[in-house]
């Protein structure tokens, strides 16, 4: 037996259906379902109708020849293109080369009709809406425990506000039945006194989304003493649930948003101006303190006691310098004194008389030579310490 690849197969399979005149050129009517416009202008939607689904794509040049208006969920539709076999997925699909509009799908013309109804009664007046509070104490949340938009709406509430009270009604959010739970949901909560009710799924088809268009679920929301805030997790299209809601978010993690205030950051941005005020404080201070340093100086400065002992000190000063000049001068004097009583006794007299020296003199003039005395005179003789009277009795002439 031989043994064939999947990709074997599929290439096999493929080449059945596109080689199938009918499939090559045919024309499907149905409902638009699950519709998603692609960033590169593709189109993919799934064609149903009562006994099953069938997915399709419309590539953007066929989109620009062959549809004329904007593809929407709950169309009812006329497809043209051919089948075809997506080799890597191993899925068949329909590639559309033109849409005609067929009416309007039975869902579709369903939600318009009650939406204008329920416009026409008052529900969706902006008048009626209520404020949703800026500071909750409680916060009520209907939704699936198993839904991914609720994990979104508890992770944004611990990281802005973890001192909300937050009480979760466990809802059907798709399905049979599931507009009840909602409706239950919102009575509940709204009898529980919580400050503000938040409804709401992760995304998906309008089909999942269709509790929310639901009369009954828009009735209790207008019913509903605490303010509602819608978030089905779908931007494009509105629910009646959205219309009716004081506020519509586009999805749950933007209706959190919207419930809570960020007291976190509002908490980091209060810790960051504290820090910055007591910076700036002690930056004042030091400033304040380093000029009252300098102001107390100049009053220091200023102050009469402060000069008198700087005049002191500056006279002590003088006084100093004027007794050491004048011990200067004096010392000068003094060695210059000495200088010339030294001269002056060396040119005396007397001072030649010490060492043995005398001075002779005879009748008060001075003897200088023996020529000038003879024998029997009286002669006087001066030593350095008193004076010798005596005879001349012989001279010698050398």
């Amino acid at each position: 037996m031989k043994v064939y690849s999947v990709g074997q197969v599929n290439n096999y399979i493929k080449n059945i259906i596109t080689q199938d005149y009918m499939l090559k050129n045919i024309s499907i009517k149905g409902e638009v379902s699950n519709c998603k416009y692609h960033s590169l202008g593709h189109i993919y939607f799934s064609l149903k109708d009562e006994t099953g689904v069938l997915p399709a794509v419309m590539f953007k040049g066929n989109a620009a020849t062959g549809l004329d208006f904007k593809l929407q969920d709950g169309q009812a539709v006329i497809v043209t293109g051919s089948m075809s076999v997506y080799e890597r997925d191993g899925k068949y699909q329909l590639y559309v080369r033109s849409i005609k509009l067929d009416g309007i799908g039975k869902r579709y013309e369903e939600f318009e009709r009650l939406k204008m109804k329920l416009y026409e009664e008052g529900l969706f007046d902006f008048e009626i809406k209520k404020p949703i509070p800026k500071f909750p104490k409680k916060v009520g949340i209907v939704s699936s425990l198993n839904a991914a938009g609720l994990k979104d709406i508890l992770a944004i509430a611990k990281e802005r506000n973890p001192y909300v009270q937050l009480i979760i009604y466990h809802a059907k959010v798709q399905g049979e039945g599931a507009a009840d739970t909602i409706v239950a949901g919102i009575q509940a909560l709204d009898a529980a006194g919580v400050d503000t009710i938040i409804i709401g799924r992760g995304g998906g088809s309008i089909e999942d989304l269709w509790a929310f268009n639901e009369e009954k679920v828009a009735r209790a929301i207008f019913a509903a003493n605490t303010p509602i805030i819608s978030g089905a997790g779908h931007e494009i299209d509105m629910t009646l649930a959205d219309y009716a809601a004081d506020l519509r978010m586009p999805t749950p993690s933007a209706a959190c948003v919207a419930a809570l205030p960020d007291v976190m950051s509002t908490i980091k941005q209060l810790d960051g101006l504290d820090r910055a005020m007591k910076i700036a404080m002690t930056s004042r201070l030091s400033l304040a303190k380093a000029k009252l340093e300098g102001l107390s100086s100049k009053l220091e400065l200023m102050s009469p006691v402060y000069r008198l002992e700087q005049q002191n000190l500056y006279l002590a000063d003088i006084y100093d310098k004027m007794n050491k000049a004048i011990r200067s001068k004096l010392d000068a004097k003094r060695h210059r004194l000495e200088l010339l009583t030294a001269r002056l006794d060396g040119l005396s007299p007397t001072a030649k008389l010490v060492g043995g020296f005398g001075y002779i003199g005879k009748a008060g003039v001075g003897v200088t030579s023996v020529r000038e005395v003879s024998k029997g005179d009286e002669l006087s003789i001066v030593l350095y310490d008193g004076t010798i009277q005596a005879i001349v009795s012989d001279k010698k002439r050398s």
